[in-house]
Parts: C-alpha cells; structure tokens; sequence
C-alpha cells in the first residue's frame, strides 16, 4: 500500500468523487479541496505528494491556483484538462506542471500518470561519482544549482528568477550533461507528455533557459542545438565549488 497523500482540486463534487475512488483504490490517502483558498491552505499545512488540479474550476483558473502552489511549493501537479484546451496545457506546463489528463479521462490513466509522476520525483537524486554520497549543489560555468531548494545563483551571486519550469528543464540537463536529449526525451521528462513534431513546447522552453543561463543567448555554449535530435548541455558540471577566475 501506498503513503503517498494526493490532494484532487476540482468544483466538481462527482469528478472529486471519481478520482478519490480511483486513487483511494490504489493506497493513497486522499484530500480534496474545491477552490483556491482550500487548495493552497491544504498544499501548506499537509504537504501533500502530488496534486490533481483542474484547470476549469469556475470562479477560479486553474492556472492562477498553480501559480500560487509554485510561489511556495515544488509539489508535482498533474493538470486535468479539456480534449482542446491546448493552449492551457502549454501555459501549465511552462508553469512547472508535471504532467496533464484530458476529460474524459479512464480511471486506469489517472493511476498510471499519477505512479509515473512520483516515480519520477522520487528517483531523481544526484550522487557523486567518487564518493557514491547524494549531492544537493552542483557547480558549472560560475554558477550554483541548489537542486534541494530549487535555486540558480548566477555568476554575480545572486540568484537567477527562474519558472519551476525552467528549473525542471535545467534539472534534466544536469542529470544528463554530455548526452544528446531528444525533444520527445525532453518532453517526457519535463512534462510527462507525449511529443508530435509540431509541439515547439520544448523549443520555447530551452530558448527561455538559455536567456537566463547562457553568457550569449545567440551563442549558446551551455546547451547545444543538436540538429534534427534535439539538445545536449556541454558544460562541465562539478560537485565542488570550481576555482575563482575558471569561465
């Protein structure tokens, strides 16, 4: 049986009903909330694993409700959507959304979505080659990921306003430094969807990294444009602190 506690915002009572059936089912602990004030009140007292968060919610957008989680928290969101909500996806998902499900959606996908989802969060973690001991700082080209608070500082020591999106994007890049990231790769682990080659979803979001990160967004050094594949980050990444004056 699972630990996990996933709270469901939707307005919808018989929605909230389907989803705390489907989940209960499976050994979660369920919350539910069915506005704005509740959700985030909920977020912050029970800190919950992963949040269910309908983006229709009638006097309250969805988006604005995930805005508000991301000012203060990481939890993974999993957004439920309408089949053409499109638009509402991308922005949710730049956000720093973790995934989506579209209604009408099968009990048998919410699960699965909401196994990969914590799967996900709940392996990624950095170790040091040498030692084999988890790391919570990474270093490169003068700059400071703190992987545990979410925070970039920039070479100038301060610290860089980057999206939960941004940082999950540059969080993948760091995991695979050196290896080529396909955008299907890319998109799946930034927003657990699946990828046509139309979506410029992973374009954007690597654009807008790039101008937060890269010395000269229209020379990109750090992360590199493999044509017709998709993007490998090129910078060395270190678990020390490099020395003073090393560009």
């Amino acid at each position: 049986m699972s630990e996990s506690t996933i709270l469901i915002v939707d307005d919808d009572p018989k929605v909230r009903k389907t989803l705390r059936l489907t989940l209960e089912s499976e050994g979660y602990t369920v919350a539910e909330a069915a506005d704005m004030s509740s959700c985030l009140a909920i977020v912050k007292s029970m800190q919950p694993d992963l949040v269910t968060l309908d983006l229709q919610m009638g006097a309250d957008d969805g988006l604005d409700i995930a805005r508000n989680i991301r000012s203060f928290s990481q939890v993974p969101i999993i957004m439920v959507t309408g089949k053409n909500d499109v638009i509402d996806r991308v922005v949710g998902l730049e956000l720093g959304a973790d995934d989506y499900i579209t209604k009408p959606f099968h009990v048998r996908e919410v699960q699965a979505r909401v196994k990969s989802v914590l799967r996900r969060h709940r392996t990624v973690t950095f170790v040091d080659d040498q030692k084999g001991t988890p790391v919570s700082t990474l270093y490169f080209d003068g700059m400071k990921a703190r992987i545990d608070r979410f925070e970039l500082i920039g070479r100038d020591g301060h610290s860089v306003d980057l999206t939960s999106g941004d940082f999950k994007l540059l969080r993948v890049f760091l995991e695979n430094r050196k290896r080529t990231l396909s955008r299907e790769m890319l998109m799946d682990r930034v927003g657990g969807t699946e990828w046509s080659p139309l979506d410029r979803t992973i374009d954007n979001q690597v654009a807008r990294l790039r101008k937060k990160i890269e010395r000269d967004p229209t020379q990109p050094r750090l992360i590199k444009t493999v044509r017709g594949i998709g993007y490998a980050f090129s910078s060395e990444v270190q678990h020390e602190e490099e020395p003073a004056g090393n560009d």
